[in-house]
């Protein structure tokens, strides 16, 4: 018979992965997002947008932030020019997240940038920056692992789970996620440097 132990865990399963100074800052950021945030009316991208930069993120212009996308940490988070996040869409962050310019989070999807090490003694928590690339579709309730690396204008098919690189300017679905078929990069055609937009 299997010998179980189920006293008092030893110390350092005890000790929390955030200190208490982000701990604070967590907890003003859920105050703020309740109130200036997750009421807000859907046009009001930039009152958002500047929410977030108040309590550290770097947004870049004309970005479309739902009122009821998740954002664990702004302090976390970066943008390039013309990003959206979608309704219901969650940004955990812990490990920081970086969004390319015209990169897509459709709605419900989950970027989630930590995890645990499961053959820890402590259970270690362990967080990784998810970048996407320009142009980067992330569709509906497609989930993203940490330290994944999406290419530009790679795809995740609605529902898909992606746990390594994406390849640029491929579609990928099904989980585990694997590449399909190629998209066409014609859409940045009128950008030649592929830069971001003024």
């Amino acid at each position: 018979m299997m010998k179980t132990n189920f006293g008092k865990p030893p110390d350092a399963l005890k000790r929390s992965a955030f200190p208490v100074s982000d701990k604070l800052r967590r907890f003003l950021w859920m105050v703020a997002y309740r109130l200036l945030f997750r009421w807000t009316p859907i046009p009001l991208h930039g009152w958002r947008s500047w929410i977030l930069r108040l309590f550290g993120a770097d947004i870049g212009r004309d970005n479309f932030i739902y009122p009821d996308a998740c954002i664990w940490a702004p302090w976390l988070l970066r943008t390039g020019a013309v990003v959206t996040l979608g309704p219901r869409c969650e940004i955990y962050n812990p490990g920081g997240i970086s969004l390319g310019h015209h990169t897509i989070i459709s709605q419900g999807s989950y970027l989630c940038g930590a995890t645990h090490d499961y053959n820890s003694p402590d259970f270690s928590y362990v967080k990784k920056e998810i970048i996407t690339g320009p142009y980067t579709w992330i569709c509906a309730r497609a989930i993203v692992l940490p330290g994944v690396l999406c290419g530009e204008g790679s795809v995740l098919g609605a529902g898909s789970v992606i746990a390594s690189a994406m390849k640029p300017w491929t579609v990928y679905a099904g989980n585990p996620a694997k590449a399909l078929k190629s998209r066409n990069p014609s859409i940045i055609a009128n950008q030649p440097d592929h830069a971001e937009p003024k």
